[in-house]
């Protein structure tokens, strides 16, 4: 049991950011705009070659020449905009700068999310009853996004060198806390990254059901019925009553929140499991 914290089953909190708290789609989309505003009244010839149909290609050259760094799309995205700036003509050094400056702008818009209804409540509301580690194959600055304050930490594919579904990540935040598995929970919007990821980790998770609170699905619709159902440990598509599990035996079981609200429902139910 950690200082600080009431004592509960669970013992450790592992948390996605993209597409769990907010919207990443819109987010993302509102950076690139702010990118290519600032490259066309900074950088005219740079502008043009990153609307252009090259960038693909340089996309996929920058990947090959750093393996070691396919990860962090911090690195990959300020070494496509120093590529984008001396394929535009410009000497390294103006092209390095250049592309530290268009970084900037990106990375300032990118952490300016807009949660999803109750993200930010229920999140407060968690941090006071277990630690939270996010936990994400992106790279939003916790800090920057004014979340930092409910975490005790945050870690990155960027840091593990791998990303989610592979076990290493959800291993990286165990350690972290010096915590077993069985009493670890992730919570998170996608199947295979992170319900199958935490599953194969040995944890307990919540699937977030993001086309629900985005309001694309009605309930009992598409991918909410169809992810459930394949998602290793699934109970349903609704929260479950305890008497519908009594037979059924429970691994790493996983939860389904049709509201970020209902994660505390959720965790509630996974602590009977675990006690």
């Amino acid at each position: 049991m950690h200082k600080g914290y009431p004592k509960t089953n669970i013992q450790l909190i592992t948390l996605d950011l993209d597409d769990t708290l907010w919207d990443t789609a819109k987010t993302i989309g509102r950076a690139e705009e702010a990118l290519r505003s600032w490259l066309k009244s900074e950088a005219r010839d740079a502008y043009e070659v990153y609307r252009s149909g090259d960038m693909g290609a340089m996309r996929a050259k920058v990947v090959e020449r750093h393996p070691e760094h396919r990860h962090d799309l911090s690195f990959l995205r300020r070494t496509l905009l120093a590529e984008v700036m001396r394929f535009a003509g410009y000497a390294d050094a103006t092209a390095e700068q250049l592309a530290a400056e268009g970084f900037a702008i990106f990375f300032d818009h990118r952490n300016q999310v807009q949660f999803f209804p109750g993200a930010v409540d229920v999140l407060r509301y968690l941090s006071q009853l277990y630690p939270i580690i996010a936990l994400t194959n992106g790279n939003a600055d916790v800090k920057r996004a004014g979340i930092a304050d409910y975490l005790v930490d945050a870690i990155s594919s960027a840091d593990v060198g791998f990303k989610k579904p592979h076990a290493a990540m959800f291993e990286a935040a165990l350690k972290k806390r010096d915590i077993a598995a069985p009493y670890a929970v992730h919570i998170g919007d996608n199947i295979l990254d992170d319900i199958t990821g935490a599953a194969n980790a040995g944890m307990h998770s919540v699937w977030v059901d993001v086309d629900h609170i985005k309001g694309g699905l009605r309930p009992g619709e598409g991918k909410a019925v169809a992810a459930t159902q394949s998602a290793p440990g699934a109970v349903g598509a609704n929260l479950p009553r305890a008497g519908d599990l009594q037979d059924q035996t429970v691994a790493a079981a996983t939860y389904t929140a049709k509201s970020l609200p209902e994660l505390s429902h959720a965790l509630s139910y996974i602590e009977s499991l675990v006690g």
